[in-house]
């Protein structure tokens, strides 16, 4: 019991000893914390010190250099300020000069005005003195010493001005020899030969023999659609179809190669793809009229009227193509206008339609020009463009400056080496009125001059004649034609008559 006792008091003496000890040390660590803090603070008040005392010198030193600075400028202010007032005055004495100059000139020219009053009244009092003494008044004297010039000095004057007009004139003459020959060098286009004949390649011979058909009833199908001879011959693997019209003539081509394309030749099979053609040639047609315009530059036209002057594709004149032939006339017109200084928009559009006549001219009676005209109202193209376009061969005054340049354009194109052939020109021109003289008759359906005028091939209405009919209408054709037409040889008049009967099963 006594060992337990002691043991607990030895327990409570040894906590209380623990626990003293702890105390100790806890108030011994907080001492040296308030310490280290106090040492802390202390520092950190003698570095804030510090701080503010670097912060006051630099205070200082900026506020002295800013008062520096500012003593610098306001010297340089009052330098600039001395120096405009110098100025000033500088400006001011002289604008007292000038204003006393100004004073001076005034009364220079009040002078000069009253001597030239002085002088003006001395001279009406030589002249009237004069008038007196020969008396004649100013106009009657000065007309008489003119006169009395004119005719001491007649022959100098006259050589004098003869030379002066001939010298301007081989001036101006040389000027538009430059502008030509500028406008020509700087748009030259290549030649374009017109044949009446293409040639059709084909596979193998064999096929001559289709194409003919059975006794020629798919040859003559095609002639009489196409308005072309198809001439089978021994070449070798070709057929050759003429005409003189260019559009006859690629509409038989094109006809012709979808057909051996195809392989079944026979009369429907033949009209169907005649008519196929027919629309394909339209597009070209539209589309050759699209690429004439965007070519010369020429906007805003109707695409009818693109459509026309697309049709000139297939058209020539004395050989040379038409349409090139526009587009050409229409760049020149261009470049001569633009040295001359004229509008060259008008005269782009003016060269490009001055031939659209053409496009219709076997369809419609009139000239080219007449027709070309009527075409260009219905279509509202404007006034001057038209006046420009009427005038192109110098068979009507100009009442624009652009139909001179019109007319220059056209010439210089159709007259350029190479451009045109007469004779060609001469040939077509005598098919087509083969042609014109068989349609007059009212039986006539169709006619085509084939063999090179030497042979007019005739479809004729079998409801409007028959088999005599038609050869009485063969003899009144053939007499026609030796009565209006002048031709070496003979020609051959063919009347070609052909019944259809059609019904359909259903």
């Amino acid at each position: 019991m006594t060992l337990i006792i002691g043991t607990a008091m030895a327990l409570v003496a040894g906590s209380f000893l623990g626990y003293t000890i702890q105390k100790i040390t806890a108030q011994k660590r907080n001492k040296q914390a308030q310490t280290k803090a106090e040492k802390i603070i202390s520092d950190a008040t003698i570095e804030a010190k510090d701080v503010i005392l670097k912060a006051k010198e630099k205070a200082v030193k900026a506020l002295s250099e800013i008062k520096k600075e500012e003593e610098v400028r306001r010297i340089q202010l009052n330098k600039t300020e001395e120096r405009l007032n110098r100025m000033e005055n500088q400006i001011q004495r002289k604008e007292n000069d000038i204003n006393r100059e100004r004073k001076h000139i005034h009364e220079k020219i009040k002078q000069v005005k009253e001597i030239k009053e002085e002088l003006g009244e001395l001279r009406r009092q030589q002249i009237k003195k004069l008038e007196t003494v020969s008396k004649l008044d100013q106009v009657k004297a000065k007309k008489l010493i003119l006169d009395l010039v004119e005719q001491e000095n007649k022959d100098i004057l006259v050589k004098k001005l003869k030379k002066l007009e001939e010298k301007n004139k081989e001036a101006l003459e040389e000027k538009a020899k430059n502008i030509m020959t500028m406008a020509m060098q700087r748009y030259a286009s290549s030649h374009v030969t017109e044949n009446t004949t293409t040639t059709v390649a084909l596979p193998d011979d064999e096929l001559k023999g289709r194409i003919i058909g059975r006794e020629g009833r798919n040859i003559n199908t095609i002639e009489k659609l196409t308005g072309a001879e198809i001439i089978v011959d021994d070449t070798p693997e070709a057929i050759v179809v003429s005409a003189f019209d260019p559009i006859r003539r690629e509409i038989a081509r094109l006809t012709l190669q979808k057909l051996i394309e195809d392989g079944r030749i026979h009369p429907a099979k033949i009209e169907e793809t005649f008519n196929v053609v027919k629309r394909e040639i339209a597009k070209k047609v539209q589309a050759a009229g699209e690429a004439a315009v965007y070519d010369v530059g020429v906007a805003g036209l109707d695409d009818k009227l693109v459509r026309i002057l697309g049709r000139l594709r297939f058209r020539t004149s004395y050989g040379q193509n038409v349409i090139i032939h526009s587009i050409e006339v229409a760049h020149l017109a261009g470049l001569l206008a633009n040295e001359l200084g004229l509008d060259v928009a008008l005269c782009k559009k003016a060269g490009l339609l001055h031939d659209i006549g053409k496009a219709v001219d076997h369809e419609i009676q009139g000239t080219h020009i007449e027709i070309g005209v009527n075409i260009l109202k219905k279509f509202n193209i404007p006034k001057e463009v038209i006046q420009a376009m009427r005038h192109h061969h110098d068979d009507l005054p100009c009442e624009h400056p652009a139909a001179a340049i019109i007319a220059a354009a056209d010439a210089i194109s159709a007259s350029r080496p190479g451009a045109r052939k007469d004779t060609l020109e001469n040939y077509l021109k005598r098919l087509r009125e083969l042609e014109d003289i068989a349609n007059e008759f009212e039986e006539v359906e169709k006619s085509y001059a084939i063999q090179a005028g030497r042979e007019i091939r005739i479809f004729v209405n079998p409801q409007k004649t028959d088999d005599l009919g038609s050869v009485k209408l063969a003899r009144k054709i053939a007499e026609k034609i030796e009565e209006e037409l002048k031709y070496p040889g003979e020609i051959k008049v063919n009347i070609i008559r052909e019944t259809r009967s059609i019904d359909y099963a259903r």
